[in-house]
């Protein structure tokens, strides 16, 4: 039996959620990635809430290659994390290789001063 690329993200995504939980102290950070943009968000999955997210497609987010728009995705959610108040994130690659982009959006986020 052949999975589907979504299928396989999907399994591997579940794995992942299994072990990696966000708390109001530590709250995950998710990544979403689609063929034009990238999208961050901090969740707190005890209450269900998202605190706050960021993404490619807002205005402070300038032109550049995909690597390096990633990098400043994860510096822009990692300011507003720290101006929320978060400090410590555990990453949540959503079922992509830790590589590339993904790679990318969190350098940047620990380049800001996000710990994880």
């Amino acid at each position: 039996m052949s999975l589907t690329k979504s299928e396989r993200r999907q399994r591997i995504k579940y794995r992942i959620r299994k072990t990696v939980s966000g708390t109001a102290t530590a709250p995950r950070l998710s990544v979403f990635r689609s063929n034009k943009e990238i999208y961050a968000q901090i969740i707190d999955d005890v209450n269900g809430v998202t605190l706050l997210s960021a993404s490619s497609r807002e205005k402070e987010i300038g032109k550049g290659t995909n690597v390096e728009v990633a990098a400043a995705v994860g510096k822009l959610v990692a300011e507003k994390a720290l101006k929320a108040g978060v400090e410590t994130v555990k990453f949540d690659r959503g079922g992509y290789l830790y590589h590339g982009r993904i790679k990318s959006l969190a350098d940047g986020a620990r380049a800001a001063g996000l710990k994880f």
